[in-house]
């Protein structure tokens, strides 16, 4: 794509994997195998981060791996005659190591992520992550292998465009089973019966060397299905346990391994803890509630409070419908059953920004998520409720005498600062702040819409001159104190690259047969960059939620195959051209803010950000496409284009020191360095 797949409009000659005879023929075999690639890539993001909790917060890191698996398939092509057999028994391996060794977070290090206190169990990160990176990689390689061995068969855009093709299905297949609440068992099966499918073999004991391993993975998640009595929402892996403490009936609630929400009675809840209480009273407007919006309802302990404290209605919005469904059938208090209240499972910042509705109290009810947005490597589901552009528009969903409040355990005294700095910052006034407990600095932080709506206990002494600046929707990191990259990202990722450099090596030869695609390289750098711009855009704009998430992959795949076409059918113009159009597509999403988007209508909204997000990816794949039409090598050159967007993965981190917009300069500047050593031969035509 951008290029980030493709394959030649002159066949060359088949290498002995392209002879190699299979029950289907070339086509609908790459499109299995593509789509099986892309889904495994997918199931394996999501169900190690529910069993590691660091790659909860290290999504991206499952992703680098499966790039650099990818591209070792394609690397392979031609140099062995064997299956991949290795994949599903590194599979079952992996099954096996993450359910015998789970790992809960030590969230006790400061950095952009951690940053409540929890004890550690489990491997040490140092020691699982890279286990997990490598395992990713060799289980991609598999699928990648059997990917690439069908290129040479076809011309190298109609390879693209199936493969594409495939794509698109295994991400659709993918999202449909979320939708479903599908268990990761459902994954495994499909899993192996793709692996059948492709590998089959003739002779009766590497089926059982096939079915062995495929048994393994099926079994191991159907014990941990049933084990665990998980629900699983697109988010995360929910458990939960009702029972009583002192007759006092309450659900508890694991994500992710790590302990959630808790949903007990309303009349308790507010006698074990002062927090709850504290927003009505610091509010002027408690005793008059017509309209109360409740961000982060979860399971409904927050909805139970307002309507315990005279709310006649209640907007309650939470982004996960188990966490939701859970409330809904298990609180003691039947919170969502009263006609008072209606939901929305939605993100928090997107509903502020559709609503016209206004509040007499707008409350965020302890939104930790837990977890990060797929495909961006620091973005958190709830990043965008913390910048001060969310509080602005929080202040301006307030009724006259209205204020706003957010409370949880911040467990750092700047991070308490900061978000009072920013209440500040939005409201024109100092905030109440409330430190209800020194231990985890469990704080409530309330502003009315004008500081006589606002009764505060104490003044806040302000923010210090080691108080980070409020956050911004370009640097959403509230977690993040200084302008830098944590130094566990720096020595992880500097050991990721390392591997894979090796590893290439290994796999694929010299270097020296890549050199002639180092353009093609520098292309996967540049889109995998424009490829998390887009999907932190589309999430500020239209919501962190999966739903939007798979969308924007969709919509880049789409963009790809229809930059394919254009390419295969018509006669485009010759690349310095397309560069040019590339380069000018960045500067117009450059030239066109968030902040203004964000004030459009949202039918106008969504047309205005696909034109200014999918015009520059267009482009860049119509240039891949036009120069990998005529490389000499495909599937090196393919395999040099998807380690390319591995680093790109990397370079990503650099939104933690220079925002989500610099990005766009810096593949720009990548871009310019493709055309550079753009050959000759490929400037014209």
């Amino acid at each position: 794509m951008g290029g980030m797949t493709a394959a030649a409009e002159t066949t060359p000659t088949p290498h002995p994997d392209a002879r190699h005879e299979h029950w289907l023929s070339t086509r609908p075999r790459l499109v299995v195998a593509s789509g099986f690639m892309l889904f495994l890539e997918l199931a394996l993001i999501r169900w190690t981060g529910s069993n590691i909790v660091h790659l909860s917060y290290f999504t991206n890191f499952v992703l680098l791996g499966s790039f650099l698996g990818i591209g070792l398939g394609f690397l392979r092509v031609g140099r062995t005659t064997r299956q991949p057999y290795y994949s599903p028994i590194v599979l079952a391996a992996l099954v096996l190591v993450v359910l015998l060794f789970p790992v809960t977070v030590d969230r006790q290090t400061e950095g952009v992520l951690y940053w409540t206190s929890l004890s550690a169990s489990g491997p040490p990160p140092w020691l699982i992550l890279p286990v997990v990176f490598a395992a990713a990689a060799i289980v991609l390689m598999g699928p990648a292998e059997l990917v690439g061995r069908c290129f040479p068969e076809l011309d190298r855009l109609e390879a693209y465009r199936y493969d594409l093709i495939g794509s698109l299905t295994g991400i659709g297949l993918f999202t449909a089973l979320s939708f479903l609440s599908a268990p990761p068992v459902v994954w495994g099966a499909v899993a192996a019966v793709a692996y059948a499918v492709l590998l089959w073999p003739r002779r009766f004991w590497a089926r059982v060397a096939l079915l062995v391993p495929s048994l393994v993975v099926v079994g191991a998640l159907a014990v941990e299905t049933l084990t665990a009595g998980a629900l699983w929402s697109p988010y995360y892996k929910v458990t939960y346990v009702r029972g009583y403490w002192n007759d006092v009936p309450l659900m508890n609630i694991d994500v992710n391994g790590i302990p959630h929400q808790q949903a007990t009675p309303a009349r308790n809840r507010l006698e074990w803890e002062r927090q709850y209480a504290l927003p009505y009273e610091r509010s002027a407007a408690a005793g008059r509630l017509d309209d109360v919006l409740i961000v982060g309802a979860g399971s409904g302990t927050d909805v139970s409070i307002a309507l315990s404290k005279g709310a006649r209605r209640v907007d309650a919005v939470e982004i996960d419908p188990k966490l939701l469904e859970l409330g809904r059938s298990h609180h003691p208090d039947r919170p969502y059953d009263d006609p008072r209240v209606t939901t929305h499972v939605t993100d928090g910042r997107a509903f502020l920004e559709r609503t016209s509705d206004k509040y007499d109290l707008i409350l965020f009810a302890l939104p930790d998520s837990l977890t990060l947005v797929s495909g961006a490597s620091s973005l958190r589901l709830e990043s965008y409720l913390f910048t001060q552009q969310a509080m602005e528009a929080a202040r301006d969903h307030l009724k006259p005498g209205g204020s706003f409040s957010m409370y949880n355990y911040y467990r750092e005294s700047w991070l308490v600062d900061r978000l009072a700095a920013t209440m500040q910052a939005a409201f024109g006034h100092k905030p109440c702040v409330d430190i209800v407990s020194e231990t985890g600095q469990q704080a409530v932080i309330t502003a009315g819409l004008t500081s006589d709506a606002q009764r505060c206990g104490g003044e806040w002494a302000g923010a210090t001159a080691e108080t980070p600046p409020p956050t911004g929707d370009d640097r959403p990191f509230l977690y993040l104190k200084d302008r830098t990259i944590p130094e566990i990202y720096l020595i992880t990722l500097g050991l990721i690259l390392i591997v894979s450099m090796l590893a290439v090596r290994a796999v694929a030869g010299p270097y020296t047969r890549m050199r002639p695609y180092t353009d093609l390289f520098l292309l996967g750098v540049a889109f995998l960059l424009l490829e998390t711009k887009s999907v932190t855009g589309f999430a500020l704009l239209f919501g962190t939620t999966w739903v939007v998430n798979a969308i924007v992959f969709a919509g880049v795949l789409v963009a790809v195959l229809a930059a394919v076409e254009v390419t295969r059918r018509f006669r485009v113009p010759p690349l310095p051209v397309m560069y040019g159009v590339l380069l000018a597509g960045l500067l117009l999403a450059w030239l066109v803010p968030n902040s203004w988007l964000l004030g459009l209508p949202l039918p106008l909204r969504a047309v205005v950000a696909v034109v200014v997000a999918f015009l520059p990816i267009f482009a860049a794949n119509v240039v891949f496409a036009k120069r990998f039409a005529d490389s000499a090598d495909g599937t090196v050159a393919f395999g040099a284009n998807l380690l390319g967007a591995m680093v790109g993965g990397c370079l990503e981190y650099l939104a933690l020191v220079v925002g989500y917009q610099a990005l766009l300069i810096v593949a720009g500047v990548v871009y310019l360095g493709a055309f550079a050593l753009l050959p000759r031969t490929a400037r014209v035509g």
